[in-house]
C-alpha cells in the first residue's frame, strides 16, 4: 500500500510560525525531503525532531524525485519542505507533485506561511485579484518578453527578487511600466522586517543603491489606465460589436467569442442575440 507525500509549510523567518500540525507531521513521517538539509536540520533541532532527510533541489530533482516516489510507493510517508515558506510554489517541489500525480501517490498539504500572500496582505494595494510572477529571468530576452507581456495586466502583480538583482528590477519596472504604485516588503517575519510603500519612479531613482537588503517581495500596481478607459458594455452593445466583426469577415462564433472577451458577457449570450 502506497504511503503519502505531505507538503509542509515552514516558517519564512520566525520559527514560532510553525504550526502544531506541521510539527506533528514532521515527527510522524518516515523521512523528509528538504531543499537544503542544513537549513532544515536547524528547524528540526529547534523542535527536537529526529528524522532522516534526503536533499531535493533544482539540480537533482529528476533523480531524487524518482527515488522519493519509489520509497513512498513501497509504503513510506514523506514530508517535503523548502528552506522557508510553502514548498512547491516557485519551487522544484512542483515537479515532485506532478510525479506523484502520475504515479497515483496521495498528496496532503499542511499549510504554512507564504511570503507572497503575507507581502500582499500588507502592501496597501488591491488584493481581490492578483497574479504571481515569481522571479524574473536573468536572460535579457526572456526578461524583456516577460515584462512586455505584463504591460496591460490590470491585476496586482507579485514578484520575488534577490537583493543583488533588485536595482536592475526597479529600473526595469519604471522603464517598462512607467509610474505606478509599488510596495517592497523585505525580511518578512524577521527582526528587520520592513514594508516600503512607494512608486516605481521613486524606487528607480532612490532605492537602487544597495540599501534595501534581505529576502524581497515586490508588489506592483496593475495597469489602472486600462480600467479608466475601459468601455462599459451592455448586452446590446456587445452584440453590436460582434455584428461589426462579422461585417469585417469574422465567423459568428469567433465574433461572439471576441466580443465576450471584451465585454464580460458570455459567448453564448451574445451568439444567441446574433441569430
Amino acid at each position: 500500500m502506497y504511503g503519502t507525500l505531505y507538503v509542509v509549510g515552514t516558517p519564512i523567518g520566525n520559527l514560532g510560525d510553525l504550526s502544531p500540525r506541521a510539527v506533528e507531521t514532521l515527527k510522524e513521517v518516515d523521512f523528509i525531503a528538504a531543499e537544503d538539509t542544513r537549513v532544515t536540520l536547524k528547524l528540526l533541532n529547534h523542535f527536537e525532531i529526529k528524522k532522516p532527510m534526503v536533499s531535493y533541489f533544482e539540480h537533482n530533482k529528476r533523480e531524487r524525485g524518482e527515488i522519493i516516489c519509489k520509497r513512498i510507493m513501497q509504503g513510506e510517508s514523506c514530508a517535503i519542505v523548502t528552506d522557508a515558506g510553502m514548498p512547491c510554489i516557485s519551487d522544484p517541489g512542483e515537479d515532485l507533485i506532478r510525479l506523484c500525480e502520475e504515479t497515483g501517490i496521495k498528496t496532503v498539504v499542511v499549510p504554512g506561511p507564504s511570503a507572497l500572500i503575507s507581502a500582499l496582505a500588507v502592501s496597501g494595494l488591491e488584493t481581490g485579484r492578483f497574479t504571481f510572477e515569481g522571479f524574473l529571468s536573468v536572460n535579457k530576452k526572456s526578461r524583456k518578453d516577460h515584462l512586455n507581456s505584463l504591460k496591460n495586466e490590470k491585476r496586482t502583480m507579485i514578484f520575488y527578487e534577490a537583493p543583488h538583482k533588485l536595482s536592475a528590477t526597479l529600473k526595469d519596472f519604471y522603464d517598462f511600466f512607467g509610474e505606478r504604485k509599488l510596495t517592497i516588503v523585505r525580511e518578512i517575519t524577521k527582526i528587520h522586517e520592513e514594508t516600503i510603500r512607494t512608486t516605481t519612479k521613486y524606487a528607480a531613482e532612490n532605492l537602487c543603491d544597495g540599501s534595501v537588503k534581505g529576502e524581497i517581495v515586490l508588489i506592483l500596481e496593475g495597469n489602472k489606465a486600462l480600467e479608466t478607459n475601459e468601455q462599459e458594455y451592455t448586452l446590446q452593445s456587445a452584440t453590436e460589436l460582434a455584428k461589426q466583426l462579422i461585417e469585417k469577415g469574422a465567423k459568428p462564433s469567433d465574433a461572439a467569442k471576441e466580443a465576450a472577451a471584451l465585454s464580460g458577457f458570455k459567448k453564448n449570450e451574445i451568439y444567441r442575440n446574433l441569430i
